[in-house]
């Protein structure tokens, strides 16, 4: 089954106006509507900042929409928002989170299985909406992003693999390390794979390797 574009609107609590969303979802091939009896792990997908804006197309160039438009026998349902344009997933954590659990609610979803991923502006919006929401994702694999060391104590029960590429000129590595070494200073899970000749597109390696799909469905 192809992605099925689609868009959320929610007021929000202390919010003068509607917020909108745009999202990609994709249910795999032996998903049945009124089967009850089997529920499906799902991913939440974070692009980057290049993939921002109104069209959804876009959203589709990398990472797991990428992937599953790519692969009909891909065993997650995905949800792939698409953050606005001007704005970052820092602004837009709340209606995610409410998309999710839309999602969660008309869907067959497993909700010890729900993941987070996510590459450069996305990696930052996985390392913040796991530590915002660390009870609601399985684990979590943040790509070439950054986020707060103080946020390692909420993280460090969380199984986390995180990616970054060694010659990466616009995300540096050290971002990625210091939420690594943070985490692990609080004995967290946390893998780190870094990828040495990789730059800014370490997300290729990644999402290419079948090995971060069974990591998912292993925890």
């Amino acid at each position: 089954m192809k992605q099925i574009a689609r868009s959320i609107s929610r007021e929000l609590p202390g919010k003068a106006s509607l917020k909108h969303l745009k999202y990609l979802l994709f249910l795999p091939a032996g998903y049945k509507e009124k089967e009850t009896e089997k529920s499906w792990p799902l991913i939440l997908f974070l692009h980057g900042s290049g993939e921002r804006g109104s069209d959804l197309e876009l959203v589709k160039r990398n990472g797991i929409a990428k992937i599953v438009e790519e692969l009909a026998d891909f065993p997650f349902i995905t949800i792939s928002p698409q953050c606005p344009e001007d704005s970052r997933w820092t602004e837009q954590a709340e209606i995610v989170m409410l998309l999710l659990e839309e999602i969660e609610e008309k869907y067959n979803v497993n909700p010890q299985k729900v993941y987070l991923t996510g590459l450069s502006m996305g990696g930052y919006g996985t390392w913040l909406l796991a530590a915002q929401h660390p009870e609601k994702f399985a684990a979590i694999a943040p790509i070439c992003g950054g986020g707060d060391p103080q946020w390692a104590p909420r993280l460090k029960d969380m199984p986390i693999w995180a990616f970054h590429g060694a010659q990466d000129d616009i995300v540096p590595l050290e971002k990625s390390q210091i939420m690594v070494r943070a985490v692990k200073e609080q004995g967290g899970n946390v893998c780190f794979t870094i990828y040495p000749e990789a730059g800014h597109d370490s997300w290729v390696k990644a999402y290419d390797d079948p090995e971060l799909c069974q990591w998912f469905l292993a925890n």
